[in-house]
């Protein structure tokens, strides 16, 4: 099944997947014209997910949240139950920041996996139940329905969230903004600016209260979130376009290919033609 609304006047699109036997995105070659981010329930077992070439478990009724440049495939695709959405739907600037298209869920580069308790999965059914009888009922409200649902679903998905991420007394309210501040400076700015100076200076923090923050969060300092973006980017346009290392070295800010080769072994311990080649081999059975 999938179901969708389309806005000719906003170019606002919506769908929901169910039981279908293709379900994917391939940003960098065939679907980067439609910047759809993506909801997806694993409703069936465990399965494998590939994210931008790396195969990660894809677990029993958990939700992973998927960014519009990602590309991905689902062994079982008619397992998944998905939203998908772009901007033009759902990213209205008076949307609460947590749950806006660039909010909590939506911001970074870091993959999340979020796994739900019965009470969830009781209201994503009922939810997945109301979109299907909204996008089959058309009317002058339709649109205004489904905005709402769809606000309502990452509310109950951004609660589960960051209830998994095991907030304690430190990890308040305004920290968690200036994390989520940073991912989304650093998702914007990566191609340009690769310092934590530039990033604390847009914050109005100094480089070492950045990384105290960081600390509450994950085991990554802010430099290495940077340089861990970069290598995203990298590893994505050497697995999925024909674009030359050089080419790559400009598109991602760095001046000398032969610099920008010494950090990606650093990082990968390969060569960014090493790389390359391993992602071809691997593709073609070799």
């Amino acid at each position: 099944m999938k179901l969708s609304l389309s806005d000719k006047k906003t170019g606002g699109e919506l769908f929901l997947f169910s039981s279908e036997s293709q379900l994917d995105r391939h940003y960098y070659q065939r679907d980067k014209d439609n910047k759809y981010f993506t909801i997806a329930w694993n409703t069936g077992i465990t399965q494998t997910v590939t994210i931008d070439g790396e195969e990660r478990d894809f677990m029993n009724d958990a939700i992973l949240p998927l960014m519009f440049n990602q590309s991905f495939f689902f062994d079982r695709p008619e397992d998944i139950v998905a939203w998908q959405f772009n901007r033009e739907f759902y990213c209205i600037i008076d949307h609460d920041a947590d749950v806006s298209c660039v909010g909590f869920l939506f911001a970074g580069a870091d993959q999340v996996f979020i796994n739900t308790d019965e009470l969830t999965r009781v209201k994503l059914k009922l939810l997945f139940s109301i979109f299907i009888e909204e996008l089959n009922t058309k009317d002058n409200i339709q649109k205004d329905m489904l905005m709402m649902l769809l606000k309502r679903l990452i509310i109950v998905i951004t609660k589960l969230a960051k209830s998994n991420t095991g907030q304690n007394q430190y990890k308040t309210d305004d920290k968690l903004d200036i994390f989520r501040q940073f991912n989304l400076l650093v998702e914007a700015n990566f191609h340009r600016e690769h310092s934590v100076q530039y990033y604390a200076d847009r914050l109005h923090k100094s480089p070492k209260t950045l990384a105290n923050i960081f600390l509450l969060y994950n085991q990554k300092t802010p430099i290495q979130m940077i340089h861990a973006r970069i290598i995203i980017e990298a590893k994505r346009l050497l697995s999925f376009t024909s674009k030359s290392v050089k080419q790559i070295t400009y598109e991602l800010g760095f001046d000398d290919p032969a610099y920008f080769t010494r950090f990606f072994k650093k990082n990968i311990s390969q060569s960014p033609v090493e790389f390359r080649n391993d992602r071809q081999d691997t593709e073609t059975g070799k």
